[in-house]
């Protein structure tokens, strides 16, 4: 069974950094396209950040672009979400999600992804 877990976030104040990770299990990643997902209160989830998993080809969303960074550790299967210079607008749910081998590592479409962690709660304060 394919798990995502996600972890690492956390209370920070503005201009603050978090790394946020997810753990992958229950398939073969390589090949595939993982994302990075987040939700504030009463708002849609939106695109953040995805990657490649073999290549490492990455994708930003405008909003985070120059301030996070995506990445991968093929030997623990896991992937991460470095955020540096957070805004309190950055307040949200995170989820990870893995996608098949056919998700556009440019497409910000939270319906091309297949699977969903559980999320991990990021908020920063002013």
């Amino acid at each position: 069974q394919v798990q995502l877990v996600e972890s690492g976030g956390g209370l920070v104040q503005a201009g603050g950094s978090l790394r946020l990770s997810c753990a992958a299990s229950g398939r073969t990643f390589s090949g595939y396209t993982m994302g990075w997902f987040r939700q504030a209160p009463g708002k849609e989830r939106e695109f953040a950040a995805a990657i490649r998993w073999g290549r490492g080809t990455t994708y930003y969303a405008d909003s985070v672009k120059g301030r996070f960074t995506i990445s991968r550790d093929n030997a623990k299967n896991t992937v991460y979400l470095q955020m540096n210079s957070l805004k309190p607008e950055d307040t949200a749910v995170y989820y990870c999600a893995a996608g098949g081998p056919y998700t556009v590592v440019a497409s910000p479409n939270p319906s091309e992804y297949d699977y969903w962690g559980q999320g991990t709660q990021v908020t920063v304060s002013s």
